[in-house]
């Protein structure tokens, strides 16, 4: 694309950082043939230490959710099947 290495890192980080800054924001994000990314709040529950079995609460907090699209799943799937696996 005739950008240098240097300007290529930026270039990818400033799209990071818009990403992340859209998230906080609370937007989704779609990237189109790619997927899109979301933040979902989960609520307070209950969980298990699991080598003591000692119940603890896990805090309600936010968790950033990826979904791929069909045609990176299509694309994934195809590679798989023209490699063997």
């Amino acid at each position: 694309m005739g950008l240098s290495r240097t300007e290529s890192a930026e270039l990818v980080e400033r799209v990071l950082e818009l990403i992340g800054d859209a998230l906080i924001a609370g937007s989704n994000v779609k990237l189109s043939s790619f997927g899109s990314f979301q933040v979902r709040s989960k609520n307070e529950r209950i969980g298990r230490n699991p080598k003591t079995g000692e119940e603890v609460p896990i805090l309600p907090r936010q968790v950033l959710v990826f979904k791929p699209s069909n045609v990176l799943k299509s694309k994934i799937n195809k590679s798989m099947v023209g490699a063997g696996k």
